[in-house]
Parts: structure tokens; sequence; C-alpha cells
């Protein structure tokens, strides 16, 4: 008889999912949990219990799960998104966290800094002037403005050095790992009155530059630099770096600080004035010194120097109460750094980020049990639904009477987050735009949290969001030292006198005011870089500030209303009026409207939507030149220069989306006249397009064309144009291809000769009814209809829905019908159903993004001048470039088409094809269990599918669409060249230092290949869409860019000399190259030999094409015989090719 065994339910053996965070350490979390069970009564011992099954009751097995069993499920359903995320978030942490060798490392050489710190040896009293006491070897980091000021200072030994900031907090990560040390001046150093007029500070210059002077005799430092806390030049900083090979791996940060209590907090108020006038200027002036203007930015660089160890006294104390803390702010401060928003004057750095948590802890918004998950989504929700500049927060518990109302706080700065001790704005250099910014990227964190579509953690914490590809419009203020200017038109002296002559953090608040005001409904939001902490070495003087990088600002646009040439204002009787005429000046323009009403309105230039895009650029620099003295020279708009390469016209330059209109509005109108044609033997149930043009994403659009008809021959039966042989090659006219769906009816035969025999029929009979109704020309073939109308030449296409499965039909030898698929089947299924599904939704997404057909017509720009169009097919870009509007994350989905190519080619480098599907979501069809089952069938079928996987809702588990190309050799080559592109032209437009060149990603480094096929430029038909157009042109028979007249004989169709010999060569060597062309102008055709090309084979009579034999002993060989096939590349190109050029010499065996 068995003993029954029953499981116990001791709390101990609990597994480490029902432990709270706190009570279970990472080798609880990594040991297995066995579930032991009670021993039978007739055991002896422990050691000798056998482990059996537990067989449950039906009853057990089924009861409905506890609350715990919920609350777990929960947690790892809503929580978590799944156990992926958390386990990906523990490793990031985990790579971020200092290893305890580094931490060994960094220990080692702090304590050798405090040894020689304590030795500063003594110097004496000199005036605050007179640095007759420093060698030349180090000079002092301060910006003398004005030269002259009062105090006594000698060099002496620190009062203390302690460490602060992250590293005693253990919020120290990497990669850039900075130790900060604070070294407290002496009491008999300072003075009383040395709050006023810059005394400190350039007490605490003098005593970083005595400190440095003293290190630098030491071989246990490696380098020294000066630089600048967060910017600010009132708080100078030393770098230093240890003599050992890793030196680069840590940089303790020495900060020179007040003694605790040495001035009196209340000296500091926001509305107090510590810099007189009259010293400033050296101008008497008629006020007392004590009623000069407040100085709180300069209030609040001094008043930092004497919190630094409460504020890390405050941080350790919540620290020891939360165990997450530490976790909590290191992912805080990752996803502040993808964000560049973690360095630089009006940073949210990781200090904030600690005081942030704090806070949240201390008013109970998070506890102290919650995970680093927890508390970083915690912080990020209540970034995206608090308003700083609104209403600002205080770590102040108990305040007495001196500490300053929040009220004084807001009058004085635009973000306010005060510190524990009630004194300090934390946020003191934020401008409103910077935490605008910061809501805006907390409140899209927050939506892709939630998206259980989007992998989060990608994109909150591995997807680094430079501005340039963050913004859709960046541009530049160069020459800052014209700010000067500025600050004098605004008359800033007080803002200057705060900011100790700091011209551009003084102006830049006016400006982006100005600029907000002026964008107005055109733009979500404005952002502008956060000026990088200056470095120079210790013997170079202090750097001005007109050697600051120039200042970034980035626009996220409003599609709607950004490119509105029409300002329109307040009526003329309005009192609005006349702040709107003083905003706009000499532009602004009292008009009369179509509604009758007569207002002021200002009207920008711009015939295209290529000009229209460039009017926030006019507003800018208007208003810049208006208000702020700024010429039109230093501002650098950075915004477009990429829509350059797809730009045509001289006159009204344009990027395609006009020609496009133009298109789509003669396929509409075509559309409708052949759904009223009458006496057809079927009714026609649909007319779809199926051209790229038709979705505004043909890279350069075909445009009307009035043809010059002395320029061709003509067909002695047809009267169609023909080209001459003495001539240029004509212009390339582009058939629109459009698929005319008819009704089924028994009437449709079911043998494959016949339906084509009866699509043969309806292409003449449409032929004639459109000839006879509305005088087209039109030439009907047995697989389409060629039809010219309004300059353009449309290709229609008669479609049944059942001749693909007709085609997959077929009798065996024993009369049974057999259905198998075939190539045949699958492409008519493509070019009838497929692409046209495809055309239309896509003419969707474009009137939903603007910019969508401008980006695709970029990237098929690039991929086509780099050589790839072939392996991306047209189809395949557009629905890469769809998948950057429809999935954004981590961004906002592209308003301009530069920011958009730039995404894509950033989507082409890094996204991981071996690994994951790329799903693109038309139409918002899939849902989030669509999108775990295409997931789950590409991993459990990723061997067989194409090495570039795209799915969508009408094609989830094939990706038709990559089925063919491209290779994995080709893609490879994609991802490399992507990359580089990506980092040459960003680094080409944010610096304006560089070669102006954006045509430089578009030429594809020939060296690559092995032989080049020089074209003559006369026979390439699209020679004026060349990357580098020539300038000499050819007359190809066009007249004018107009709609031809009804009628006249039908042009020259589809007619490119390049792409037949390119088809022609891939027939004949393809076995043994690839052939490469760039199909907008190149003129040149590359060619690459296969590897595998140059192994001898055994001789075949059968096999003999392009093959010379190679006798050795009884064996006979093949080899390719490279000097004929290179003559055979002249021979077939006769008249087209130019001239071959050999590059390599591979064919020696």
């Amino acid at each position: 008889m068995k003993t029954k065994q029953t499981v116990t339910e001791d709390p101990s053996e609990a597994t480490p999912l029902e432990l709270s965070d706190g009570d279970c350490n990472e080798e609880e979390i990594e040991a297995p949990v066995k579930t032991k069970r009670s021993k039978p009564a007739d055991t002896e011992d422990e050691e000798g219990m056998v482990y059996r099954p537990v067989k449950l009751s039906r009853n057990d097995l089924y009861r409905p799960p506890t609350a715990d069993e919920l609350n777990q499920l929960k947690e790892a359903e809503s929580l978590f998104h799944c156990s992926l995320l958390k386990m990906q978030m523990e490793e990031l942490l985990k790579e971020v966290a200092l290893s305890e060798h580094r931490k060994r490392q960094i220990d080692s050489f702090l304590q050798t800094v405090t040894r020689l710190m304590q030795s500063v040896p003594e110097s004496p009293e000199v005036d605050v002037s007179d640095l007759s006491w420093l060698s030349g070897e180090v000079k002092v980091p301060f910006l003398l403005i004005p030269k002259i000021t009062k105090g006594k200072f000698h060099m002496a030994p620190p009062a203390s050095v302690d460490l602060i900031g992250s590293y005693p907090l253990g919020t120290c990560t990497k990669p850039h790992v900075m130790v900060d040390m604070a070294v407290t001046i002496p009491t008999d150093v300072l003075h009383p009155k040395d709050v006023l007029n810059q005394r400190y500070p350039r007490k605490r210059a003098l005593y970083l530059t005595g400190l440095a002077q003293h290190l630098a005799s030491s071989s246990a430092i490696g380098t020294m630099h000066y630089s600048c806390l967060h910017g600010n030049r009132l708080r100078p900083v030393l770098l230093l770096t240890p003599a050992e090979k890793d030196s680069s791996s840590f940089t303790v940060r020495v900060h020179v600080c007040l003694p605790p209590g040495f001035f009196k907090p209340n000296r500091f108020h926001p509305q107090r004035n510590n810099i007189r006038t009259e010293w400033y200027t050296g101008l008497q002036t008629t006020h007392s010194e004590s009623c000069g203007p407040p100085t709180p930015h300069y209030n609040s660089s001094v008043l930092g120097d004497l919190l630094p160890r409460a504020h890390l006294q405050f941080l350790s104390a919540v620290c020891s109460q939360c165990s997450a803390f530490a976790d909590g702010v290191a992912l805080l401060k990752v996803w502040l750094r993808q964000r560049e928003l973690d360095q630089g004057t009006g940073c949210f750095n990781g200090f904030l980020a600690s005081m942030l948590l704090a806070y949240l802890l201390n008013t109970h918004r998070i506890s102290n049990t919650m995970t680093a998950y927890q508390l970083l989504r915690n912080s990020l929700n209540f970034l995206a639904s608090t308003d700083l500049t609104v209403n600002g927060i205080s770590l102040a518990r108990k305040p007495d009477s001196t500490v300053p109302s929040l009220e004084d706080f807001h009058n004085a700065f635009q973000v306010v987050f005060v510190d524990p001790s009630g004194h300090l704005n934390l946020c003191a250099d934020m401008t409103t735009c910077t935490y605008k910014r910061l809501q805006h990227e907390a409140s899209l964190s927050m939506q892709f949290w939630d998206n259980p579509t989007v992998d989060g953690f990608q994109c909150l914490l591995m997807t680094p969001k430079p501005m340039i590809r963050t913004s859709d419009h960046v541009f530049q203020l160069c020459e800052l030292a014209k700010l000067q200017g500025s600050c004098k038109k605004l008359n800033l002296l007080n803002e200057l006198m705060d900011r100790s002559g700091d011209y551009i953090h003084a102006v830049l608040p006016f400006i982006l005011s100005l600029l907000l005001q002026g964008l107005d409904q055109r733009i979500y939001l404005l952002t502008h870089s956060l000026s990088s902490d200056p470095k120079w070495p210790v013997d170079s003087e202090a750097p001005k500030y007109k050697t600051q990088p120039p200042l970034t600002f980035g626009l996220l646009l409003k599609p709607e209303f950004a490119d509105s040439v029409l300002e329109r204002g307040p009526p003329a009787d309005n009192l609005k009026a006349v702040e709107f005429r003083q905003l706009w000046g000499p532009r602004s323009e009292l008009r009369r409207f179509q509604d009758g009403a007569m207002t002021e309105a200002v009207l920008w230039d711009g015939k295209s939507t290529c000009q229209k895009r460039l009017v926030p650029r006019q507003i800018i620099t208007h208003l810049l030149d208006l208000h702020a003295d700024v010429p039109d020279s230093c501002v650098r708009y950075v915004g477009t220069m990429v829509d350059d390469v797809i730009a045509t016209g001289s006159e009204v330059p344009s990027t395609g989306e006009d020609e496009s209109l133009v298109v789509i509005q003669a396929f509409d109108d075509l559309s409708r006249k052949l759904w009223k044609l009458e006496d057809l033997p079927l009714s026609i149930t649909a007319v779809q397009g199926a051209h790229p043009a038709l979705r505004y994403s043909q890279v350069f659009p075909p445009r009307p064309l009035k043809l010059d008809y002395s320029f061709f021959d003509r067909d002695k039966i047809s009267r169609s144009l023909l080209p001459k042989e003495a001539k240029p090659c004509p212009a390339y006219i582009t058939p629109i291809k459009v698929i005319c769906h008819m009704e089924g009816s028994g009437k449709w035969p079911h043998d494959r000769l016949a339906v084509c025999h009866i699509r043969a029929a309806f292409h003449i009979k449409l032929g004639e009814l459109l000839k006879k109704h509305h005088n087209y020309t039109c030439r009907p073939c047995p697989t389409h209809l060629d039809v010219w109308k309004d300059g353009f030449v449309f290709r229609i296409q008669v479609a049944y829905h059942r001749e693909p499965q007709i085609l997959r039909e077929s009798v065996n030898a024993e009369g049974l019908l057999v259905v198998r698929d075939n190539e045949e089947a699958r492409a008519l299924e493509m070019a009838t159903i497929h692409k046209p599904l495809l055309t239309s939704t896509l003419h969707g997404l474009q009137q939903q993004h603007p910019c969508f057909g401008a980006v695709c017509r970029l990237a098929k720009r690039w991929l086509g001048a780099q050589l790839f169009s072939d392996d991306i097919t047209e189809d395949t870009a557009d629905l890469l470039v769809a998948s950057l509007f429809l999935q954004p994350a981590p961004f906002t989905p592209p308003s301009s088409p530069q920011v958009g190519f730039l995404r894509f080619l950033h989507l082409l480098s890094s996204f991981d094809w071996r690994n994951n599907p790329l799903i693109v979501n038309l139409n918002d069809q899939l849902t989030a269990a669509d999108y775990t089952e295409i997931k789950n069938e590409f991993m459990a079928s990723r061997e067989s599918l194409p090495v570039m996987f795209i799915a969508t809702p009408k094609d989830k588990k094939l990706s038709l669409w990559t089925k063919q190309a491209p290779s994995i050799q080709m893609l490879q080559r994609v991802m490399v060249v992507a990359t580089e592109s990506l980092k040459v032209l960003e680094h080409q437009l944010i610096d304006g230092s560089q070669p102006q060149d954006v045509r430089v990603i578009m030429r594809p480094p020939l060296d690559d290949y092995d032989v080049v096929i020089h074209l003559n430029p006369k026979q390439v038909p699209l020679l004026n869409h060349a990357v580098d157009p020539p300038v000499v042109t050819f007359s190809r028979g066009v007249m004018s860019h107009k709609a031809a007249p009804p009628g006249g004989p039908l042009p020259v169709v589809d007619y490119n000399p390049v792409s037949v010999y390119l088809a022609e060569l891939r027939d004949a060597f393809g076995d043994l190259a690839l052939f490469f062309c760039d199909p907008y102008g190149g003129t040149v055709i590359v060619v690459l030999w296969k590897p595998k090309a140059f192994e001898p084979a055994p001789f075949k009579t059968s096999q003999v094409s392009a093959r010379s034999v190679k006798v050795t002993g009884d064996q006979a060989n093949t080899i390719p015989n490279v000097e004929a096939i290179l003559e055979d590349f002249h021979v077939m190109g006769k008249g087209l090719v130019k001239s071959v050029e050999a590059k390599t010499e591979k064919w020696s065996v």
C-alpha cells in the first residue's frame, strides 16, 4: 500500500516569482527550486526520501487560479508584455554596471589623487587679479568679463576631499564613467562678501588652477583637461585620467566647493541681485547697489557649490530605502542618453534623474518595493503628464520663511524643480523647449511601451535618436558672435549680467520665444541642441563663447499646416492686429478674402510643393533678421538639402509631387471614361492602377509630352512613331499600367489559350470604343492596350479573376484534373491582384502622410544610384518606406523627405533581417495576435523563407515581394553601403564645415567591380536624371512638357536601349557574371564575375558557349574565354557601348 504524499506549503519553498524583489537575491532567482513533499511516516530521515510525481485529482487539476496566481499572470502579461523584456532590461543593467575590477581601479586612483590634493603647498596672499604665483604651464579656466574685481587670494590645502555624485551613490554607469570629487576651499581663502561680482567664481577658478599646477608634477596623473559643469562657465571643473593603458575607461571630475554653511542660502534668493550694474558696465548708475536687477542664474551657480554633500546625503537615504533605486536611475540615464538629453547646458542629467525618482518616492507616487522596470515606467509617466514649466515641484518638506516660493522660482526660471533645501532650482538652466522635448519623448515612450506590436526594449533603450534623424527640419545659427548684436537690439544687459557675459544663452530664450510665436500652428515642437561642455588642455586659455559649435534647432512639423503659404491674421480693426504687424513687420499686408473678410495677412513665396516645403525657412530667416539682427547668411537650413537629388525643373523646381498629381488626375479621368463605356460584351467591375506613379512613388514621375514629329520615322502600317538611327535616343515614355477587371461569366472559357484570345478581343474592343468616343490613339496587343492620352501612355491590361487558377490546372495522362502552382500563375496573380492592391493602399497612405511619396523617391534614387534597384525592387522599397510611417517607433512619422530618407538608411543598416520579420501593417489590419502568429511562423520556417522577409496583411507567410531577391550576399552589401551612407550624410548635414555635396552618397565605388562598360550618353534616354547631370544635353524629340491634343500618332513607348542591352547581357552571360546599372540615367554598366565562374569544368559540347578548351594530359576542361566575352559586350551593344574597361585580371586560372 502506497503512502499518500502531500505538497508542503512552506513559504521558504515558494518559487522566486512569488517573492518580492526585496526578498530574493540573484542567487535565489537563478537557483532551481524543487517542490518537496512530506515524507512518509515510516521513513527514517529526509536523505532517504524518494521523490515521486504527485497525482492530482480532477478537481485540483482544473481548479480556478488563486489570487496570487492571477496577479502573477497579470504581471507577466501586462507589466512586462513578456518575460523577454524583463530579461533584456536585466542584461542591460549588467552591461552598464561597473565591474569589480573597474571599481578597484577607480578606488586606487582616487586614493592617489586624494593624497596629492592634501599635499597642496600654500602660497602668499595676493590680489585676485595677480597671477604671478602661477607657472606658465597652467592657465586659469575663466573668462574675465569684466577683467577686474575686488578680493585677495592665496593657495592652501583643501579643507576636505570627498566623493560626490553617482559613484558613491551606486548609480554610475558605462560607457562614459565619470567619478565626481568635491574639493572644499579653506575658509580663510574666502570672504563673506565674495558672493558679489563674481568674486567667489574667480577664486574658485584660481583654486582649481592651483590644484592643476600641483597635480601636473605627478606621474600618476595621465591627462588633465578643463571643462565646465553642464556648460556653465562659472563652474569650471578639472578632468583627470590615470597614467595607465586603459586610462580612457573612466575620468575623475574635480569640483571646487564651498565650505558647508559659509554663505547663507537666503543670499541667493532668485529675486536678489549679486552682480552690480556699476561694476559690470564700468559706468556710474543712478540706482543704489542693492536694487539692481535680479541675478537668479548667477545665484543658482554659486548656491550649487554649497549643497553637493547635502544632496548626496539626501539621495543616499532614499537609495537605502528602495532596493531598486540605483537600477531605476541607471535605466533612466540610458533612456536620456539615447535621446541626447543628458549632456550639455540645461540638460536633464543623471543627477536630475536621481532627484526625480527621490521626489516620486517621497510623494508616494512610487513605492520602495517597485522594480527598476516599474520605476522607469512611472518616471516617464510622470514626465509625460506633468508640466514643470507651469507647475513646478519641490523636494523641500518643511520650508522656513526664508525659502522662496514656487511662484518666485517661476518668475525667474522657465522650468522649476526645487531641491531639498528649498533654495536651489535644479532646472535653472533648462529652457521651456528642452523640457517640452523631454515631455514629448516621455509621452512617445509610454505610447510605444503599451503597444504589444512594438519591441519596447529596442525602442526605449537601444535606439539612438540624434536630432538630425528625429526632427523633420533642422537649421543652425552659425557665426555666434553675431548674437552679441542680438543682445544689444533686444536690450538684454540684465540677462548678460546674470549669465556673466554668456551672450549665447542670454539671447537663446528670446530667440526660442520669437520662433514659437512665428511658427505657431505649423509645428508640434521646437527643440534646440544642448551646448556641449567645452573641454580644453590646462595649458590653454579658456575658449571664448564664439568658438562653440553652431546652435542647432529642430522642428517637428504639422503636415497639414507646415507648407501653407498664407499666414492669416486678425481683422484690421482688432486689437491683436497691432501685435501681428509688430511680429511680421513689412511682410504684413491688409488683404480681402473670398469670404469678404479684410484681415492682416502674410503671403510667403512658393509655387510647387518643393518650394512650399521651405516656408518655415522663410519665416525663421525673416523673424531673426527683423527682431534679432541675425542675417540670412548666419542661418544654415539643412531641412531639405537631400531633396535636390530628385529635383527637376529649372524655373520652378519640383520633387515629383505635382507631376504625380497630374498623372493621377489623368488616370482618374481615364477610369471614369472606361466605366462609362457601353457596347462591351461584359461590364467592367474594377479599374485599378498598378504603376508607382499612381501611388506617388515613381522616382521621376512621367510628365505630359508634346512631341516633335520631325524627330521620328513613321511605321507604314500603324503610323506609329519610330526612332531614327542617326538621332539620339528619344525621350523615355513609361507606360502607366492599368488593370481592368471584367465581370465573371459562364461565357469565359476554361482553356488558357482561349482566355488569352478573349482578352486580346477585349483589348481591340476597348481601343475601338476609346477612339470612337474620345479620339484617343490606341494600339491593341494580345497582352495589353496602349492608350495615348493627355501626353501620357496608359497600358491597359484586361484581367479575369479566375485566370491564375486556370493556369494552375492541368489534366494528367489518366484524365484527372491536377492543380499545381507555377511561375506563370504567380506572375499573373502578382500583376493583376497584388500590385493593384498595393498601389491603392499606398495611395491612401500618401493621403495620410504627404511626404510618403517623396521619401520613396529618395530611397529608390539611392538604391538605383548604388546599383541595388534589381535586388531591392520598387515594390519592396515602397513597403520598406511604408513601415517607417506605419510603425515609426521610437520616432513620430516623418513629415519631411529628408528625415524619412535618413530613417530608411537606418532601417536598412540596423534591422536584424536574420531573426525578425519586417511587419508592414497596411490599413492597420493586423492585430497583436497576428503579429505573434507571423513571428512564430517566421521562426518555425526561417530556413526556407527569403533573406529579407516582409509580411503584410495579405501576405503573412510567404513574403511575395522579396521571394526572388535580394540574395544574402546582396543584402549584406546593401546593409554595409547603407551604414556608410548614413554616417557620411548625417555628418555632412550637421557639420557645416564639411564640403556640402549630398550627392556623394549616390556615387557608387566602381573600383569594386571587374569590368566597366561605358555607354554612349546619346543613347541613354534618362541621362538628364543622372546623379551628376551632364553639361551638354541632347534633343530627344520633345517640344514641351504640355499635354498633347487628342489623336495623333502613338509615340515610341517603353524604349530604353540600356535596359534592353542589360537584359540581353544577363540572358547571355548570367551564369558567369552579375550585371549592375543605375536605371535613372546611368552611363556605365558594371560587371562582377561570379566566384565559381572560372573553375575549370569538364568539356561538354552543349556547354562551350563563351568558353575555351584547355587540355591537360587526357583531361579536357573548359574555362571562360574572357577576351571573347569582352568582345561580345562590344558587339551586342553596337551603337550603345562606347568602351569596355577591364578593372581586374580575375580570369587568370
